[in-house]
């Protein structure tokens, strides 16, 4: 319809408006005529035609509103359930083609038509009531699940929207009825998941059997992607007294959105009601996280909402009945153990309650530790845990949170776990444990939290305890600086990181420029009016780097260059997703086709030392023959990877120089699985260490090697983006280093791929710790928790920065340290932006 045509006329005849009879007479045009003076009485009039256009268009505008706004109706659609009395449930309920699903639907219709008809701000406004499913229930009755719409004029909802909450059914004699709803649940649905019934193109009716794996998935998958502005839902069933496992085999979909995208919804029930919903999944999982869900009875739904964006593969799942039972809770009367939440690390389902009864020896006092804890529910503060909780001495604990303990001082502890009718998560590990009161931690330090560390962890500059009670009345080595307020002991080399360590910023104020002044990249001090003034005042181009435009200017070593020469002030600007050099040769698509994680979702993996599965895609394990894994490397091309130099200099016992002797495994995660299907392995075929590497001091610890054959990107094989020689990873970046190797100094290497965060080092006081041992190709970082005190990296592997867009560069290589990475002892990486043309002219990257 055109604009004009949607536009109420007026005219000069008297127009029918919804009843009510309205005149308008429009004013003769005015006199064209030029008039050289108005009199007063003309004013007056010329006054008056004004005041009196103006009062009718208020009341045009006023009718207007009333007659098409404040009348215009609203949709309203309520989905929920009910309770139907002395009604045996029989299998052809199940299938909404049979006569016998019809003649319960009829009944359960008109009692509902009946209801509302009741009820005089409901009955005006009921377009149509529909049954979608029924399902058993408890003590001989039947669970009805139906939709109910209503078109509501605008200035009515209030009062719909109160009589519908408070709608209640009539009482009756239920020995008396052969038929009758005794109990009724209902909620306002989500636009995005109502759609017809009646329309069954991507609506599924599953049923499982006795010890049968029944498998389904989203439409197409996984050979096209799922459709979109799609609207498709599963009903799932088991039998009678049973309840049904549900598990995500696959999950690839759009990255989650608030309110909006691609979602699955997974609900424990048949009608999609949000106190029901059990979880919203979105985004690309990880094989390794575990999407197990179960329900309270015995049906379930999944829908799938997609929208017109972006193509994915979907999901697959598969689903099973087992018996309904009570698997939590009890009497424990050991003086050690482990219990967790129902069926973890699956989901745990939803309305259940367990307690659990400890009882140590009597001479003992007893405490819990919770080694890995998540009860998070969707918009719940973890102060009010007013849903899912577990409960210690009146105590409620909820949320995710980190390794906690909670102490008793009596050999007895009663734990109670509660979880509501909606959105279930992984629970709960917890590790009860007997201990002298006058000794609660043999031979170990004792925090005031509960927990237990080794003795050499206190004072160490670590918060070990979680609560500082480790590292308070300390005196601080030659090693460590002083905090001037909390009066912690801090490694030295978090000084000056830009980083405040301390709290009350005492470990930078000694970094900083004086007031009004600006501190550069390379460490001069201008004067604040200075920056973002369009001159290059540093000399490194700092002051114009973030000052949310582009400039060219004068090439240094500071600044980025583009293809065409010309080099700008934008800090970082490689594949931001903004073309910033004039020829766009900043965001190149074969240059920026890197450094991708394809899993969106990371996994809940207790330690949190473990990697995830393809976490670091680019991360290549190196066998020399005869041995397992010896080197680390980093893919950066289909045929390309970066190690250090070290890992290829001959001994008496090997020559690591020869090619031949060397096979690369990517994609590989668990070294006991070198044979997984999406693991790939490749011969090298050539070896490329840096000329200028020297054995002694490790200076140009880099290597190039050369595939064999070319691999294929997948999920977990994907290239690492390598820097240019401007690109500034600051003092003070959070990075992870990542490697299969020691896991203590002097033990075996790991079989299941490790990282550990850690945080690039001020060169200059790294430089002291290592008694001047650096040189300018060489990146100084150190553990920034004090749990990870292991070799997390080994040589040769990368050390990964996540950028803007999430992009990965290849900041460093693992190349040497003193020791296993000690804490007070920073690792030692060799920098690849500084070794960026060598790269360049070796690979042609």
């Amino acid at each position: 319809m055109k604009d004009s045509d949607s536009m109420m006329k007026y005219n000069n005849r008297p127009q029918s408006m919804n009843g009510f009879e309205e005149g308008v007479e429009f004013l003769p045009a005015a006199n064209t005529k030029k008039v050289e003076k108005a009199g007063p009485k003309k004013k007056l009039a010329i006054f008056g035609v004004v005041i009196g256009a103006a009062l009718l268009s208020l009341t045009i505008g006023l009718l207007v509103w009333h007659f098409a706004y404040r009348n215009a109706p609203v949709q309203k659609l309520y989905t929920g359930y009910l309770r139907i009395a002395n009604t045996q449930f029989v299998e052809a309920y199940e299938n909404s083609t049979t006569r016998e699903f019809a003649d319960l639907s009829v009944k359960v219709i008109s009692t509902l038509r009946t209801l509302y008809n009741g009820e005089k701000d409901i009955a005006p406004y009921l377009q149509q009531c529909s049954i979608s499913a029924f399902s058993e229930g408890s003590d001989n009755n039947v669970v009805g699940y139906y939709w109910s719409e209503f078109s509501v004029p605008a200035f009515r909802e209030e009062a719909f929207e109160k009589a519908i909450s408070e709608l209640k059914l009539p009482t009756v004699n239920l020995r008396q009825r052969a038929f009758a709803v005794d109990s009724l649940v209902a909620y306002p649905t989500d636009p995005q998941i109502a759609r017809n019934f009646k329309n069954s193109s991507c609506a599924f009716f599953l049923h499982s059997s006795a010890g049968v794996m029944t498998k389904f998935s989203s439409p197409g998958f996984p050979d096209t992607p799922y459709p979109p502005n799609a609207r498709c839902l599963w009903t799932l069933r088991a039998d009678a007294g049973q309840m049904i496992r549900l598990k995500f085999k696959t999950f690839k979909m759009e990255k989650c959105k608030a309110n909006a995208g691609d979602f699955v919804m997974v609900y424990d029930s048949l009608s999609p009601i949000e106190p029901r919903a059990q979880i919203r999944l979105c985004g690309i999982y990880p094989p390794s996280y575990n999407l197990t869900f179960f329900s309270s009875s015995n049906v379930m739904l999944v829908t799938l909402v997609t929208d017109n964006v972006g193509k994915f593969p979907g999901f697959l799942a598969e689903f099973s009945q087992f018996p309904k039972t009570s698997l939590c809770g009890g009497y424990i009367r050991d003086a050690s153990g482990v219990f967790t939440s129902p069926y973890f690390p699956g989901h745990y389902p939803p309305k259940i309650e367990c307690i659990w009864d400890i009882q140590v020896p009597d001479n003992k006092f007893v405490k819990l530790r919770f080694n890995m804890f998540y009860l998070a529910e969707p918009g719940v503060p973890v102060t009010k845990c007013t849903k899912d909780f577990v409960e210690i001495n009146g105590q409620k604990y909820c949320g995710e949170r980190k390794f906690f303990v909670v102490s008793n001082n009596s050999s007895k502890m009663s734990v109670r776990f509660v979880s509501d009718q909606s959105y279930t998560d992984t629970g709960f590990t917890a590790e009860y444990l007997s201990y002298e009161p006058r000794n609660p931690c043999p031979d170990q330090f004792a925090c005031k939290s509960g927990r237990c560390i080794r003795l050499d962890q206190k004072c160490d500059g670590w918060n070990d305890c979680e609560d500082f009670s480790d590292e308070k009345s300390c005196t601080c080595t030659a090693l460590q600086f002083r905090c001037t307020n909390s009066k912690l002991c801090k490694p030295s080399y978090f000084v000056c990181d830009g980083v405040n360590d301390c709290g009350d910023s005492s470990d930078e104020l000694a970094c900083q420029c004086p007031n009004n002044t600006y501190k550069c990249g390379n460490g001069k001090c201008i004067p604040e009016s200075q920056k973002c003034d369009r001159t290059d005042n540093c000399g490194d181009g700092s002051d114009e780097a973030e000052c949310g435009r582009v400039l060219s200017t004068t090439c240094t070593e500071y600044t980025y260059k583009c293809k065409n020469n010309q080099c700008i002030t934008k800090k970082n600007p490689e594949c931001d997703g903004e073309n910033d050099c004039s020829d766009g040769s900043d965001e190149i698509s074969a240059k920026c086709n890197c450094g991708k994680r394809p899993f969106t979702k990371k996994s809940r993996i207790v330690g949190g030392v473990n990697a995830d599965t393809g976490e670091f895609p680019w991360q290549v394990s190196l066998h020399v023959k005869g041995n397992k894994h010896t080197c680390g490397a980093s893919l950066v091309s289909p045929t390309m990877l970066i190690s250090a130099a070290h890992c290829f200099q001959d001994d008496q016992s090997m020559r690591y120089s020869d090619a031949s002797l060397w096979t690369a495994y990517l994609g590989l995660h668990d070294q006991a699985q070198l044979n997984s299907k999406d693991v790939v392995e490749r011969k090298i075929k050539r070896i490329m260490a840096h000329i200028g590497f020297n054995d002694n001091t490790y200076d140009n610890d880099i290597s190039v090697l050369e595939l064999e054959k070319p691999v294929d990107y997948t999920d977990f094989i994907q290239p690492i983006c390598i820097p240019e020689s401007t690109h500034d990873f600051p003092v003070g970046k959070p990075i992870w280093v990542t490697g299969w190797g020691a896991l203590k100094e002097g033990g075996g290497a790991a079989v299941i791929l490790q990282k550990a965060e850690i945080r690039i080092i001020n060169q200059t006081e790294c430089n002291k710790l290592l008694d001047g041992q650096l040189t300018p190709r060489m990146l100084c970082a150190g553990f920034v928790s004090g749990g990870i005190d292991a070799c997390q990296g080994d040589s040769g592997g990368p050390l990964s920065s996540v950028e803007l867009n999430n992009k990965v560069y290849l900041a460093g290589i693992v190349s040497w340290g003193e020791g296993c990475a000690r804490r007070n002892k920073p690792g030692v990486y060799t920098r690849v932006a500084m070794m960026r043309d060598w790269i360049r002219d070796k690979t042609g990257l």
